[in-house]
């Protein structure tokens, strides 16, 4: 088996753990490093990490930044959200929307005498309330916004069940 050459450290650079040779309590074999034995003294102290301007090996930073994926640490007690919503969507006002709403669709389609007449009005008062809700979500309550928009909607789909049962039933368009 051919020999390998031997690990060659680098001029004016210790190596912690590692004794080279001709230091004291080492015996001297020229070109070869040597491990430290029982008796051997303590390596010496290691000087600055960068010897002229080739850095031999940086140290990491203790408190540094991790990379996202497994956190250091836990977060600092007093996080909290940066941003927070101007007007926060409540339940009380969704449910206040939706009933306030549902209540002008019924009114709304009372007035119309006939399957047409109440199809007409629900799609009138829904285009209303669907005004009220943009100016409530842009400016004002976003929670009722989104209540009348779900009343509204689900008023939609009641009237739009009517028609399609009619047509069904009579094989005639209702809304001629």
């Amino acid at each position: 088996m051919a020999e390998q050459p031997a690990l060659q450290p680098r001029s004016g650079v210790p190596h912690p753990g590692l004794h080279q040779p001709g230091q004291p309590g080492t015996p001297a074999q020229p070109g070869v490093l040597q491990f430290g034995g029982p008796g051997t003294p303590p390596p010496p102290a290691m000087p600055s990490p960068v010897v002229g301007s080739d850095p031999v090996w940086q140290p990491r930073p203790f408190g540094h930044t991790p990379s996202g994926l497994f956190p250091a640490s836990p977060p600092p007690g007093n996080t909290h959200p940066t941003y927070r919503e101007p007007h926060p969507v409540r339940p009380g006002a969704v449910a206040a929307g939706a009933a306030s709403t549902a209540a002008w669709l019924v009114a709304f389609g009372l007035l119309g005498h006939d399957l047409r007449g109440y199809v007409l009005w629900t799609l009138l008062a829904g285009g209303l309330a669907w005004l009220v809700a943009l100016l409530l979500t842009q400016r004002g309550n976003r929670g009722a916004g989104a209540g009348i928009a779900l009343a509204t909607g689900m008023g939609w789909a009641i009237a739009g069940v009517a028609v399609a049962t009619r047509w069904y039933t009579s094989a005639d368009w209702p809304l001629w």
